[in-house]
């Protein structure tokens, strides 16, 4: 998933992201706070009804600092026996006449309003803990997944009180009108690369329009959420309106998916998770959203501005390090430009800094764990063995921890596995192209269909390729530009649903139409 935001003037590194942006864009960038880099964790178990739990077994998994490979803290590991505790108490705070189900539209805003209040309030701490348990860099956490995730909140508290049905003039002496209806209790399974704003992207739209949630936190990470749910219930949220359980995909997400007692589930990860998401809803035909994985075109045009191309470029795939599912992973750049564009991007990627993702001059953290660092270490050795020319990095990038080095591959070849397939990490794939019909029909050549961009100083190009691609977000001249009032997902492979914007409410309501006989209808 990304991420543009202001970031202070003051930091020289991080400006090199690219995140060059109105300096009114978040207030929260005119000054980061120096972090705390041994946060009190206050939170470790699993929340139902507003309460904190042991899990039913009693078991607990580590959650581990990817920066040093040390165990932070254990937390307890939730499974079918704790989603069910969960699904009752949600089930419970649907039910007819409850204070959730009574609560004036408007006052459902209002808590939402609170809950984001909160969390700014909260911002170094939630800042230091996101970067502890996930390794992004501190400034990240704090400059710009803080200030999203309360935009975000915000913009659906907005809409609490705003999405509603019509009046329909039908034929004869009846009056039609329609409601919308919240879907009921909704499974929510969130990812480990951008913890805090997949929880609001999730929350927001189902608590906005009166569901309830059990929420599935990552294994990787699952300390903000955790903390996140102190919150909820501090803002006055009903007991078991938001219920959330850390534990293992395999246990308490498939639990999750295939419950008789959820009505919808949405889930952001791989695209072979959500394939079996989408299989297990089936037992009972929940509603399903998903958003999955990519392997997004970016597409360099010979005429474009080179030098911010190439930083831009560098930024679609080393943000967040390289792990977003809408990473620009297939760099297509017009041959008359390929060689400079080449060079000019290994440069720039020597200059990243890798390093302590609490030092505010860090641009790159470690990989999220053991098991992500090992298959990005994989996807390079497939890449020199493919033949693909390594350009600079290739390696491990500290004595410990999950760091690697910003990777650079040219002379690329589409049937490469590195070009197939989606990395997930800090390595970039540039490929050449002639004709802007090769590289439509060469970017439009995958299974994903999540985002893509175009660079270029032609518009009558850039809306002819962006029209031309098969994906729901298209950039042009810009990379990872994200609003709350803009809507995100993909085509094919890449999911089904929208979220955020005014789309994202349509996958959390029901369309109810009622039809009443009348004695005479006039006009």
């Amino acid at each position: 998933m990304m991420l543009r935001s202001v970031v202070s003037s003051k930091l020289p590194q991080i400006s090199r992201l690219s995140l060059r942006f109105r300096a009114s864009q978040y207030s929260a960038a005119a000054s980061i706070p120096a972090p705390n880099t041994q946060p009190e964790v206050h939170f470790n178990k699993i929340f139902i009804n507003n309460e904190w739990h042991d899990a039913v077994s009693k078991k607990t998994f580590p959650t581990v600092n990817p920066s040093t490979a040390e165990v932070i803290c254990q937390v307890a590991e939730g499974d079918k026996a704790d989603v069910d505790k969960a699904v009752k108490a949600a089930k419970q705070a649907f039910r007819l006449g409850s204070p959730w189900r009574r609560m004036d539209a408007s006052h459902r805003g209002l808590l939402l309003n609170r809950l984001a209040d909160l969390i700014e309030r909260d911002s170094a701490y939630l800042a230091t803990l996101e970067t502890l348990d996930n390794g992004k860099p501190y400034t990240i956490s704090y400059s710009v997944d803080l200030p999203l995730v309360v935009k975000c909140l915000r913009y659906y508290a907005g809409w609490a009180d705003k999405n509603h049905g019509k009046t329909i003039p039908i034929d004869g002496d009846y009056f039609c009108y329609t409601r919308h209806e919240p879907v009921g209790v909704c499974g929510q399974i969130i990812p480990w690369n951008f913890p805090l704003l997949m929880q609001a992207w999730k929350l927001g739209p189902a608590l906005a329009t009166g569901n309830t949630v059990v929420m599935k936190v990552a294994e990787q990470t699952p300390l903000t959420a955790l903390y996140v749910a102190s919150l909820i219930k501090e803002a006055g949220f009903p007991e078991g309106v938001v219920n959330i359980v850390p534990g293992y995909g395999h246990t308490a997400g498939a639990a999750i998916s295939s419950h008789m007692d959820i009505d919808k589930v949405a889930f952001t990860g791989s695209t072979e998770v959500g394939q079996l998401i989408q299989q297990a809803a089936s037992r009972n035909l929940k509603k399903v959203t998903l958003e999955l994985g990519g392997k997004s075109p970016n597409i360099i045009l010979s005429d474009a501005n080179l030098e911010d191309a190439v930083e831009q470029a560098h930024f679609a795939l080393f943000f967040n390090q390289g792990q977003c599912c809408c990473a620009g992973s297939r760099t297509y750049v017009q041959e008359d430009v390929y060689n400079e564009f080449v060079e000019r991007s290994v440069e720039r990627a020597k200059k990243r800094v890798v390093g302590d993702p609490f030092s505010l001059q860090t641009e790159q953290g470690p990989q999220v764990d053991e098991d992500q660092f090992k298959k990005v270490l994989g996807y390079i050795s497939a890449g020199k063995r493919d033949g693909a020319k390594l350009m600079c990095g290739g390696g491990v990038a500290a004595d410990r921890g999950y760091f690697i080095q910003p990777t650079i591959f040219g002379e690329v070849k589409d049937n490469m596995t590195i070009a197939r397939e989606e990395i997930f990490g800090p390595v970039m794939q540039i490929l050449k192209f002639k004709t802007l019909e090769e590289v439509i029909e060469r970017g439009n050549d995958t299974q994903y269909g999540l985002a893509a961009a175009v660079f270029t100083r032609d518009i009558d190009k850039a809306h002819y390729i962006s029209a031309a691609l098969r994906a729901g977000t298209v950039w042009i001249n810009c990379y990872d530009v994200f609003g709350a009032q803009a809507p995100f997902g993909g085509y094919k492979a890449s999911g089904n649903g929208r979220e955020l914007g005014e789309y994202s409410l349509e996958n959390y309501t029901e369309v109810k139409t009622v039809t009443i006989k009348v004695p005479q209808k006039n006009s």
